[in-house]
């Protein structure tokens, strides 16, 4: 687009509404931002984003953002809306996330800073803090209303690569950008491949009902501590093997060859970190190919080898998510895992169909016997990704 001065409104339909799914990583932790493997699949919980431009409003007009979950109204200068800006790490961080979208946008160069005028409404039902990524719902539903606002025509990938710009560098979160890939392209019944390094993807069919399965989601509603930086730290410690191996990323170093090269490693806690991220590209790999031969039922003892690897080698897990993991495993699932970032979140089980409900008695009486709140749970569907809607 052209615009003959940066400040010229640029004005479509008069709303742009744009919803963007949830997702569950079904296996590949920590793997992404080591340009690695991925398997992620969106969920039906979604953030649904309402643009509307602040009309015939003077060059200074804010950015407000509203949520209807908190009932809360954010107003943000013009000139604040920035990278780094003092007011993203306050109370008023929760919209970052999609002034991030708008300035994006801004900064590549498709729309003028006058596009930041407006209103934005965010309705969300993707559980917050659950590693269910509700901040790349809102980063790419806010891509998606404003593509569908100013008649921007941008491709799926575009729309991905710019929520995820958003949240890397706008709110400076260190994440790899899987969560926006699969928030944008995912299909209903399938997971989404993901080669973190050239970004190529992959739908892989993955329909556990047409099996008797289910997935079980329990969000173990852990309060999160030190997230943020015990997140750098694991993945400086990536970078740290990866530059001992004398290798772009830790996705170079072959599963074979790695008792070798863990043995030329300096530093036991990088040797545990690095042994995870090796194993969790072969196990995403492993499931990648039982699930294109149609064996969704014995990707169930990779998700618990997953499991103990974030617990025994990355160190991203805690009790109660453990705790949930031990009570599904006793229960009869198939297999079951933290999924997320770590420190809290999720737990996933592939359970029987039917079963549910009596999984999830059996988690919170457990949660009760150890004095931990009571979890939340749901079955999860493999959903569809992003999609503009009529306003």
């Amino acid at each position: 687009m052209t615009h003959s001065h940066e400040e010229q409104p640029v004005v479509g339909v008069e709303t742009g509404v744009g919803m963007a799914p949830g997702r569950i990583n079904l296996i590949g932790e920590h793997t992404d931002y080591n340009a690695g493997f991925v398997l992620p699949f969106a969920i039906e919980q979604h953030c649904l984003a309402r643009i509307r431009p602040t009309v015939d409003a003077a060059s200074d007009a804010p950015l407000i953002v509203h949520s209807r979950q908190s009932d809360s109204r954010v107003e943000i200068a013009r000139g604040d809306v920035v990278p780094g800006a003092a007011w993203i790490d306050g109370p008023s961080g929760w919209a970052a996330y999609a002034a991030g979208a708008l300035w994006a946008l801004v900064d590549a160069g498709i729309l003028p800073r006058g596009a930041l005028a407006a209103e934005v409404e965010l309705d969300s039902t993707v559980p917050i803090g659950a590693g269910l990524s509700s901040s790349a719902a809102i980063d790419c539903s806010v891509v998606v209303a404003a593509d569908r606002l100013f008649g921007l025509g941008l491709p799926p990938a575009q729309i991905a690569q710019l929520a995820t710009v958003a949240e890397t560098r706008f709110v400076r979160a260190p994440t790899g950008g899987m969560d926006q890939l699969v928030s944008v392209l995912a299909e209903r019944d399938h997971a989404l491949f993901c080669d973190m390094r050239s970004l190529q993807t992959e739908l892989i069919h993955f329909d556990p009902s047409a099996n008797g399965l289910e997935v079980l989601v329990v969000d173990s509603r852990a309060p999160h501590q030190l997230v943020a930086g015990e997140y750098r730290n694991r993945r400086l410690a990536c970078e740290a093997a990866a530059r001992q191996f004398g290798v772009p990323a830790l996705r170079d170093i072959d599963e074979e060859e790695l008792p070798r090269r863990l043995a030329g490693l300096d530093d036991d806690v990088l040797r545990r970190r690095a042994r995870h991220v090796v194993t969790e590209n072969a196990r995403v790999l492993q499931t990648v190919e039982l699930l294109r031969g149609g064996r969704i039922r014995e990707i169930g003892p990779l998700l618990v080898a997953s499991h103990a690897s974030m617990r025994d080698d990355f160190e991203i897990t805690v009790a109660e998510v453990d705790l949930a993991v031990e009570v599904l495993l006793a229960g009869g699932v198939l297999g079951a895992r933290m999924t997320g970032g770590g420190f809290g979140g999720c737990v996933i089980a592939l359970a029987e169909a039917g079963t549910s409900a009596a999984l999830a008695t059996a988690v919170d009486e457990a949660y009760a016997a150890r004095g931990f709140s009571p979890p939340a749970h749901f079955v999860a569907h493999p959903g569809d990704g992003a999609v503009a809607l009529a306003r």
